[in-house]
C-alpha cells in the first residue's frame, strides 16, 4: 500500500477502504450474476457453501498473525522510546554530580540527541528512511566527553559509570526504534488477505446465485468485516507513521533546559 495511504487519519483510511471494498462488491455480483445464467445456474448451485469454512478460517488466521505482528512492533516501538526517555533522563540527572562545564556540555548534547531525534529521525522513521545512522555526532561526543572526566573521588566514579550504563542504554533504545520503524507488512502479505477476501466474496455470490438480495446481504456483511480488519491493521502497520504511531513527547518531556 502507498505511503500516502498510511499518512492518512484513521477515518479517511477508512473511507477509501470502504470505497475499493465497495468497488470490488458490485465487480464480483455483477460478474457473478451475469454469469449465473439459466444454463449456468444449476452448476453454480453445486458449489457447496461448506466451501466457505476453510477459506474464512484461513482469512482469519492469516489476519491474526498480521494483527498479533502489527501490535507487537507497535508495543516494542513504544517501549524502545520509553526505554530511551528514562535512560537520558538518568543522564541528565548524573550531570548534577559534574559541576561546572562538564555537566553543562553534557547536558547540550543531550538536548541535541533530542533535538534531532524529534526534528529529523521521526520525520525519517515515518517514511520509513533506511539511512538513518545508528550513531550520531552528538551521541559520538557525548560518549567521549563522559569517558573523559576525571573523577572527583568515590561520588564522581560512581556517578560516571551509572552515566556511562545510561546513555549507552538510550543508544541502544534508540537503535531499536530505527529497526522497528522499517518493519511493515510487505505486499506478498497484503495480496493474500486482498485474494483471500475476494475468494469468499466470489464464493458467497455463486453459493446465493438464486437470490440477489441475499447474495447483496450476505457480501455486505462480510465486507463490512473486511474493512474493519484491514483499516485495524494499516492504522497500526508502520508504528512512527499515521495518525496512530508513536510520538517522541516522552523525549520531549525529558529535554534538559538550555
Amino acid at each position: 500500500m502507498s505511503g500516502l495511504f498510511y499518512d492518512l487519519p484513521v477515518l479517511w483510511m477508512t473511507v477509501v477502504v470502504v470505497a475499493g471494498t465497495v468497488v470490488v462488491n458490485g465487480i464480483i455480483f455483477r460478474t457473478v450474476f451475469s454469469l449465473a445464467t439459466a444454463e449456468r445456474r444449476p452448476a453454480f448451485k453445486l458449489v457447496s457453501p461448506v466451501m466457505l469454512t476453510p477459506l474464512a478460517v484461513v482469512f482469519g488466521l492469516i489476519v491474526g498473525f498480521l494483527a498479533a505482528q502489527v501490535w507487537s512492533d507497535a508495543e516494542h516501538a513504544n517501549a524502545a522510546v520509553t526505554r530511551e526517555a528514562g535512560a537520558l533522563d538518568t543522564v541528565v540527572l548524573l550531570t548534577t554530580s559534574f559541576p561546572g562545564e562538564t555537566g553543562k556540555r553534557v547536558r547540550a548534547l543531550v538536548r541535541q540527541h533530542i533535538e534531532d531525534a524529534v526534528a529529523r529521525e521521526w520525520p525519517a522513521m515515518a517514511r520509513q528512511d533506511r539511512t538513518l545512522a545508528m550513531l550520531t555526532t552528538a551521541d559520538t561526543e557525548a560518549i567521549e566527553l563522559i569517558l573523559s572526566i576525571v573523577p572527583a573521588g568515590n561520588a564522581q566514579t560512581i556517578a560516571q559509570r551509572e552515566m556511562i550504563d545510561a546513555f549507552r542504554t538510550a543508544l541502544d533504545a534508540r537503535r531499536e526504534r530505527i529497526i522497528i520503524s522499517r518493519s511493515k507488512i510487505n505486499w506478498v502479505k497484503w495480496t493474500v488477505v486482498l485474494v483471500l477476501g475476494g475468494l469468499i466474496l466470489a464464493t458467497v455470490a455463486i453459493v446465493h446465485c438464486d437470490n440477489r438480495l441475499t447474495a447483496g446481504l450476505a457480501m455486505s456483511l462480510f465486507s463490512t468485516g473486511v474493512v474493519a480488519c484491514v483499516v485495524l491493521i494499516a492504522s497500526h502497520n508502520r508504528p512512527f507513521t499515521g495518525e496512530i504511531s508513536v510520538s517522541p513527547e516522552l523525549l520531549v518531556r525529558v529535554m534538559p533546559a538550555q
